[in-house]
């Protein structure tokens, strides 16, 4: 499993990334995806999380996932 990389987050949905001092603004689902990540949660997992809480498909969720985790792959957080 990918370990996410250490970032300070505020319920606001702040976060920022000490390493490289770079911050990111994280919508609601967002924040699900890091939280559930840093908990170690598998993506399946936090795909059926979104899903119940979003009230989406859990194919869409599971989509969202994947896709937010390529994101965090792009700026190297993941």
């Amino acid at each position: 499993m990918q370990r996410l990389r250490s970032l300070a987050l505020n319920p606001d949905g702040f976060a920022f990334d000490p390493t490289t001092g770079e911050s990111y603004t994280l919508n609601a689902t967002a924040m699900v995806v890091v939280e559930g990540l840093r908990k170690g949660i598998p993506p399946n997992e936090l795909a059926h999380q979104l899903a119940e809480q979003f009230d989406v498909s859990l194919e869409e969720a599971l989509r969202d996932v994947e896709d937010f985790m390529d994101h965090l792959r792009t700026f190297r957080l993941l």
